[in-house]
């Protein structure tokens, strides 16, 4: 079935943060209705569709692919930081605009040229402060989770329950025709 245009324009706008309400405020549905409105409009095969086809197209055309994925998750998840940075008892020596010469222990970044592409990709930040040159890698917790739960290692279990904590109470057909009275709440 074909899309209407206010339809494509939900879809283009869906694709942008995936936010269903804002991509329907976006694409010019009514703000008081956005929320039902974006929920609705998921929920129909043909948007649905056109949404699946607009990623896969942006997937293949970028080359993303679940390995491609899974292999950037593990540089970040695996990234050791001593090969970005020495610590320990090194001495550096720096000469100063005056020519005198200032020895100094502590922390060494590597050469951004001697760091191999795995670690280099697990780089967030790489900033001069006040205190000296600050490195951050990527949340490697986070990635060792998104690692498990694209490899099926954690599963999410939802539990749910009834009034009160309790277990939900499950009704049968059977427990109607033999107590009719149990069927009204």
């Amino acid at each position: 079935m074909k899309l209407t245009a206010k339809q494509e324009r939900f879809v283009s706008e869906y694709l942008i943060d995936l936010n269903a309400t804002q991509a329907a405020i976006r694409a010019g549905y009514s703000e008081r209705t956005a929320e039902q409105q974006g929920y609705q409009l998921l929920q129909k095969t043909s948007v649905a569709e056109a949404i699946s086809k607009a990623q896969n197209k942006t997937a293949t055309k970028l080359e993303i692919t679940k390995e491609r994925i899974i292999e950037e998750l593990a540089k970040i998840a695996f990234a050791d930081m001593r090969k970005a940075v020495k610590w320990g008892p090194t001495q550096n020596t720096k000469e100063m605009i005056d020519g005198t010469v200032v020895v100094s222990s502590g922390v060494t970044l590597i050469d951004s040229n001697e760091i191999d592409d795995d670690t280099a990709a697990a780089v967030s930040e790489v900033a001069n402060t006040r205190e000296g040159v600050k490195i951050k890698l990527h949340d490697k917790k986070s990635a060792l989770v998104d690692l498990a739960k694209m490899l099926g290692f954690m599963v999410e279990k939802h539990e749910h329950t009834g009034k009160d904590g309790k277990p939900i109470e499950v009704k049968t057909l059977a427990d109607f025709y033999t107590n009719p009275q149990s069927g009204t709440s």
